[in-house]
């Protein structure tokens, strides 16, 4: 395999697939060129476990952040961070705020799926 990276000088004009294996092979033929090992099934599956924690902890943030806007805005507002987020759902869930009636079980859907992100990044 061949770096993408090394084969872009190679290709002439306008990209498109025919130019793009028209460089590829111009760029194999050089007896400088450096090549990619291909990489092992595990090494794979190392790189999809990290890419999906990133991107669960993403989405957990994003979660947190969401709450503490939409709590806000009810005049319910709590520290940064996911250790405050325990407050949330205590305030939320023991009635502590008054909240319309029509928030709630959509509060509690963030609730949940923080809860079970929370699960899964652990």
């Amino acid at each position: 395999m061949i770096a993408p990276k090394y084969v872009k000088p190679f290709v002439k004009r306008s990209k498109s697939d025919a130019i793009d294996a028209q460089a590829i092979c111009e760029a194999a033929l050089r007896p400088t060129m450096r090549f990619v090992q291909v990489r092992s099934e595990d090494n794979q599956a190392v790189a999809l476990a990290f890419k999906a924690r990133v991107l669960l902890v993403r989405q957990c943030r994003q979660i947190i952040n969401a709450l503490r806007g939409h709590l806000s805005e009810f005049g319910f507002v709590v520290a940064k961070g996911p250790t405050h987020v325990r407050n949330l759902v205590f305030a939320v869930e023991d009635g502590t705020i008054e909240l319309p009636e029509m928030s709630r079980p959509l509060l509690s859907i963030f609730f949940d799926t923080h809860g079970a992100l929370n699960r899964r990044i652990r």
